[in-house]
């Protein structure tokens, strides 16, 4: 598999290739093995992506066959297993194989967690182009730029007033809106106070609380808990506090995908909660 963010990695270069790498901008791994169905049908769904964001990630891919040991060191126990790497951390990603749809909600997803701890770099191509990519360029739709080029800048109230201008121009844009609920979820996480989760816990009435720890759940790619410390407050609140609690869930939704599972099982829930 080939492509111009597209490297093969092994035990001897996963230091170069991906924890040095992911300094500067994501680094996404796929642990693949070529006896595996599953890994053959995601492999090239995740080369177009890459090629597809210019640059926003590199796709580095282990073979597990002929890197055991580091398969083993990740911990990995069925493939396909797709990880990330930021500033030398992991970020888990999926398994299995996924469509192309849900496969990008996952990276809008992980650019939101790059953005949130100063990681805004592109990487350089690092490998030859796809066959039949050399003459397509990536779509690029130029009504997102001013506010892609300010999260880029890390000038959050930038992209908000981009995308919100979007919005009042477009309602419907639902692009415009997702991209507004990330930004607007990192601006929100940034220096949230330590204790916050404790607070949450000794103070389960504290809708503050609950809302910002339930934001750091989200970006640290932990989803369904996120999303059931909402219901549960949800369910132990009323009137006014109750419908800031539904809001602020739907935002997280908009944040996910109104396609992702998680979402799907989540909504059901919160019908639930609420009737």
């Amino acid at each position: 598999m080939t492509g111009p963010y597209v490297l093969n990695v092994s035990e001897p270069t996963f230091q170069t290739d991906v924890i040095e790498r992911s300094v500067q901008h994501p680094v996404v791994v796929e642990f693949w093995s070529p006896r595996s169905e599953a890994s053959v049908a995601l492999s090239p769904v995740l080369a177009r992506l890459s090629t597809e964001y210019d640059g926003k990630f590199v796709l580095a891919r282990v073979d597990v066959d002929a890197n055991p040991q580091l398969a083993q060191a990740v911990g990995v126990q069925s493939i396909p297993l797709v990880i990330a790497v930021l500033r030398g951390q992991v970020v888990p990603l999926f398994q299995g194989a996924l469509g192309e749809p849900e496969a990008r909600q996952y990276l809008d997803q992980l650019f939101t967690v790059a953005v949130a701890n100063g990681i805004t770099g592109r990487a350089e191509p690092v490998g030859p182009a796809a066959p039949g990519d050399e003459a397509a360029e990536p779509e690029v739709d130029p009504r997102y730029e001013a506010a892609e080029d300010a999260v880029a800048a890390g000038d959050l109230d930038g992209a908000i007033a981009a995308y919100e201008a979007l919005i009042r121009e477009t309602p419907a844009d639902a692009e415009a809106k997702a991209g507004l609920a990330r930004v607007q979820l990192v601006k929100r996480t940034r220096d949230v106070p330590a204790e916050v989760r404790t607070r949450a816990t000794e103070h389960p009435e504290d809708i503050e609380a609950q809302l910002l720890v339930a934001d750091v759940d989200l970006m640290g790619g932990h989803v369904e808990d996120a999303f059931a410390r909402l219901i549960r407050t949800i369910q132990a609140t009323a009137g006014d506090e109750r419908n800031t609690v539904r809001l602020h869930l739907l935002e997280l939704f908009e944040v996910v995908g109104g396609d992702d599972e998680r979402v799907i099982r989540a909504r059901k829930q919160l019908m639930t909660a609420l009737f």
